[in-house]
C-alpha cells in the first residue's frame, strides 16, 4: 500500500521538491513530480538542473529521449508514467494514479486555499484507508 506524507507550511514548493530530489537521488530513489502545467514544469526541471555549484539533479519530461534513464521524471500529464518509487503531488487534487506508487509526498503551502485543498486530499487518502503521516517544513527546516 502507498505510504502518503503531507509536507505543510511549505513557502517554497520547488525548493522543497529539489531538496527532497536530492536526498531520494542520493538514495538511489525514482521520482516522479506531477505539476500543475507544462510551465512548471519546465521552471522545476531548469531549478533541478541549476541545483547547485558544480551539482545538479538529472531530470527528464516523460516523453524525451532516454527519459527511461533519468532519476527523476517532471510531468505534467500523468499519461505517460515510467517508474512507480516517489511521487511528488504539486497538483491541487489526488492524482488518479498514485496508488501505483511506493510513496507520495503532498506539499501544502500557507495559503488558505492550498490549505482547503489539501484537507480534501488528506480525508480522501485517510477514508480509503491509508496512513497519512504530517510533516511540519517549517519546523524540519530549522
Amino acid at each position: 500500500m502507498t505510504r502518503v506524507e503531507f509536507y505543510f507550511n511549505v513557502a517554497d514548493k520547488l525548493a522543497k521538491v529539489t531538496e527532497l530530489c536530492d536526498r531520494a537521488v542520493t538514495k538511489s530513489r525514482q521520482l516522479t513530480i506531477f505539476t500543475q502545467d507544462g510551465a512548471v514544469a519546465n521552471l522545476l526541471q531548469q531549478k533541478l538542473w541549476q541545483y547547485a555549484p558544480g551539482s545538479y539533479l538529472p531530470s527528464a519530461h516523460p516523453l524525451e529521449e532516454n527519459s527511461c534513464f533519468a532519476p527523476i521524471i517532471v510531468d505534467a500529464t500523468g499519461e505517460h508514467l515510467i517508474q512507480d518509487d516517489i511521487l511528488i503531488n504539486l497538483k491541487a487534487e489526488c492524482p488518479p494514479f498514485f496508488s501505483r506508487f511506493r510513496y507520495l509526498v503532498e506539499l501544502v503551502g500557507n495559503d488558505e486555499a492550498d490549505k482547503a485543498a489539501a484537507r480534501l486530499r488528506y480525508k480522501f487518502y485517510r477514508d480509503r484507508g491509508y496512513q497519512v503521516k504530517s510533516t511540519d517544513a517549517a519546523a524540519s527546516d530549522l
